[in-house]
């Protein structure tokens, strides 16, 4: 059974960031860089991660700057390239580490990690072969109200990048039905609570780039939640669709919260996943039906 490693990488403006390290506990078959939402970090999802790597995957699962392990400027990011150029460093440093053969590199995006990793995809289509979006958030059923919009403008426009907004995501129920997971959720003293202006526009950033990109070059899979009080899961089945990606599974969890991870069918959500990762023809795009 592979373990977890805390690691750390040096990004491109200097700065230090940790993350989580499941290294393949089998034969390899593939690299995950994974992305976590805009409140969680790597270590909400240390089961399905040791699950990938328990599989033969590689699982980099970072946290973004400013969350989880890194405590630095607690909820901010400048702006979308500074996001992106983070993922990029990882990336990279995944690749470096094994070099002696072709690896193929998944981008996986979880919630607001899956804008991240959309926008990523786009910018930097060589660095990836598939990308896997978990209940993403690019779409979102919560989000600015019209003031707060406007009060966003007038902060980038003004260059106010550390006034702090409350995340709307309170309640761990939105999350997921589980008690068990429901107390994880409120006790963590990781979870984010709150992001600065500059970290929201940031995420405006990235929705612009998704809004004019396209198309997606490496082949996707969509998991949606079908009790998500979070995300539009009609509105993101449109967008990713519009992206067009080589290949398109979407696969939806009817009884399922926002959050995967918390859900008792885990396992089976992450053999889902597995299977995608396993398709015959990656890392290019695969040939024939994933499915009967």
């Amino acid at each position: 059974m592979s373990r977890t490693t805390i690691r750390s990488l040096v990004t491109s403006d200097g700065r230090r960031l940790r993350f989580r390290h499941w290294p393949a506990a089998s034969e390899l078959r593939g690299l995950i860089v994974g992305l976590h939402g805009i409140q969680s970090h790597s270590g909400w999802y240390e089961g399905s991660s040791r699950q990938l790597a328990d599989a033969g995957f590689e699982v980099y699962f970072a946290d973004r700057r400013g969350s989880g392990l890194n405590g630095r400027q607690r909820g901010h990011a400048d702006h979308g390239v500074r996001l992106l150029n983070d993922v990029r460093q990882l990336v990279r440093l995944a690749h470096a580490e094994h070099t002696a053969t072709r690896i193929p590199l998944a981008l996986m995006g979880i919630s607001w990690g899956g804008k991240t990793a959309t926008a990523f995809a786009l910018q930097y289509p060589d660095l990836v072969d598939q990308l896997l979006l978990l209940t993403p958030g690019l779409c979102p059923l919560i989000g600015p109200t019209f003031w707060q919009r406007t009060q966003l403008r007038f902060a980038r426009r003004h260059d106010i990048r550390h006034r702090e907004v409350e995340i709307p995501l309170r309640d761990p129920a939105l999350f997921t039905d589980s008690l068990r997971w429901q107390e994880f959720i409120a006790d963590d003293p990781l979870a984010l609570h709150h992001v600065t202006s500059g970290f929201l526009n940031a995420g405006r950033d990235l929705d612009h780039r998704i809004a004019t990109g396209g198309p997606l070059t490496p082949p996707a899979f969509l998991a949606l939640a079908g009790r998500d009080q979070i995300i539009d899961n009609s509105a993101t089945r449109d967008l990713v669709g519009r992206l067009s990606p080589p290949s398109l599974i979407v696969q939806e969890y009817e009884s399922a919260r926002h959050t995967l991870e918390f859900e008792s069918n885990r396992r089976a959500v992450v053999d889902d996943i597995i299977r995608f990762l396993n398709w015959p023809g990656r890392p290019g795009r695969p040939g024939g039906r994933w499915r009967e």
